[in-house]
């Protein structure tokens, strides 16, 4: 069971081959088995699982109409609420938290019948690139358990390649789907911003963050988008955009497709990431597409400007976390300014207090024209670059991430960590949708993937060329061999 694609898995419970009931016991027992490895789980919601998934048994034995998910196994990372159900955030600030309301995702797929299983590890607050910042454990990469499955969306990510779930869901404020879907080997998308509501996404980068799935195939991303990509009067920021036919659109031929290649941005490719790009671009010829040189040099700006803009709205967003209202207050405080200092101090990790006092200083009298309002200029620039790109293309093609998943514990620079989103942030700054697919391995098996941006709004645009990449190479459809199970 544990092979099969969402859409197959749906399907095989609305004919009544298999009850939701078996699917949920399949996946827990996976869970069970497997996680103590892995450390994707901060929350394993068994009960409620299986209550649900009996509730769905009984609705389809009613003959009542069935949800587009019904009887899928998912995977929520732990920064999107579930009612009544811990939301860490991977911190211990919210060790005792629990979500007094479900997120917009949250109710969107358990209205279609979805079956929520658990929430995924991260990086605190999802900041960080490798899932090391988490205040409770560490994720392992399933294709090597030395490996870094990425970040922040580790949990979710490793989670779904494992096959511990078909469909988890991460957020993406510089890269935080594609990077760790590309570090194990699935697809992870990022819609255009305002496409999925971040109503119950706890905000690191308001301007920034989405949330987006995590499949083993383009198709299951599609049907997920058909879900959630819809308008919701709680968030300021929600497209009102009528649901688009993604799983339609995606089956359209490629061929006559414009690709543009930034190669100037790529001059500082590793040779391995080089060589498997150069693959992936004789694939996408071969299914008719035009490759175009396109100018982007002003995308070797994004790193700083990002690191600008996301710390100055993460140290305004995570200033409501004051020990006052929910969440870590510090036994040893003794008067208000103590619970304010005592609390931070001992709830928040090393990386997301560097964050904090960077983005206050950028944010501080003195230092906001020099840095936070010229990051906001050049970050204009780089909408217009990309909208001058794609007068030439249709999408624009790099690597996910410049070199293969990297150990755990290997980089210790924060900046040299920072540096592994160069690919990715840009989407984020420009609003763009993304997405990361499985383009092969290294010598070591380690993976790679490739990485297609499009137009605001064209987001079926960017899955069916991934689709059609998809099925000619295959490459999503092999399972880290540790985890070809015993228990499906």
């Amino acid at each position: 069971m544990y092979h099969l694609p969402a859409h197959v898995l749906r399907d095989q419970f609305v004919k009544g081959e298999v009850s939701a009931t078996e699917i949920t016991e399949a996946a827990l027992k996976r869970i069970s088995t497997y996680d103590k490895d892995l450390g994707c789980f901060l929350t394993v919601m068994s009960e409620r699982a299986l209550a649900h998934a009996q509730a769905l048994d009984e609705k389809r034995a009613q003959k009542k109409p069935l949800g587009k998910l019904a009887g899928i196994p998912m995977a929520l990372k732990d920064n999107i609420h579930v009612l009544g159900i811990r939301s860490t955030c991977g911190s211990k600030f919210l060790s005792n938290y629990n979500a007094v309301f479900d997120a917009t995702v949250t109710r969107l797929l358990e209205e279609e019948d979805a079956l929520l299983i658990g929430k995924t590890n991260l990086d605190e607050f999802a900041m960080g690139s490798s899932t090391e910042n988490s205040g409770y454990h560490l994720t392992k990469n399933p294709w090597d358990l030395k490996l870094s499955p990425g970040g922040s969306s580790g949990g979710s990510a490793a989670a779904v390649a494992a096959r511990l779930c078909p469909i988890s869901f991460g957020s993406d404020t510089g890269g935080s789907i594609r990077q760790p879907a590309a570090f194990c080997g699935i697809v992870g998308f990022k819609p255009s911003y305002g496409r999925v509501s971040r109503h119950g996404l706890v905000a690191f980068g308001s301007s920034l963050d989405q949330i987006g799935p995590f499949s083993t195939n383009v198709m299951d991303t599609a049907l997920i988008m058909e879900v959630i990509g819809k308008h919701c009067e709680k968030d300021a920021t929600s497209l009102p955009n009528a649901p688009e036919p993604y799983l339609q659109k995606i089956q359209t031929p490629i061929q006559g497709m414009s690709v543009g290649v930034p190669w100037h941005f790529l001059e500082g490719l590793d040779k391995e990431a080089r060589q498997n790009f150069e693959q992936s671009l004789q694939i996408l010829k071969d299914l008719g597409c035009t490759l175009v040189d396109v100018d982007l040099d002003i995308l070797r700006y994004s790193i700083a400007v990002y690191y600008i803009l996301a710390t100055a709205e993460a140290s305004t967003n995570l200033a409501r976390f004051d020990g006052i209202r929910f969440g870590k207050r510090s036994a040893r405080a003794t008067t208000l300014d103590e619970i304010f200092d005592f609390s931070r101090q001992e709830g928040f990790g090393p990386e997301v207090k560097r964050r904090i006092m960077l983005g206050t200083y950028v944010l501080s009298a003195g230092f906001q024209d020099a840095y936070y309002k010229r990051a906001q200029k050049v970050r204009t620039l780089i909408i217009r670059q990309f909208k001058k790109a794609f007068e030439k293309c249709q999408i624009i093609v790099t690597p996910t991430s410049p070199i293969a998943p990297f150990e755990i514990g290997q980089i210790q620079d924060p900046l040299q960590m920072y540096l592994q989103d160069i690919y990715t942030i840009p989407a984020n700054l420009a609003g763009l949708p993304a997405v990361s697919i499985p383009a092969g391995f290294n010598g070591e098996g380690r993976p790679f993937g490739l990485h297609l941006t499009g137009p605001f709004l064209h987001d079926a645009d960017v899955l069916r060329i991934a689709h059609q990449f998809e099925q000619k190479t295959q490459f999503g459809k092999k399972v880290p061999p540790k985890f070809e199970a015993l228990h499906g």
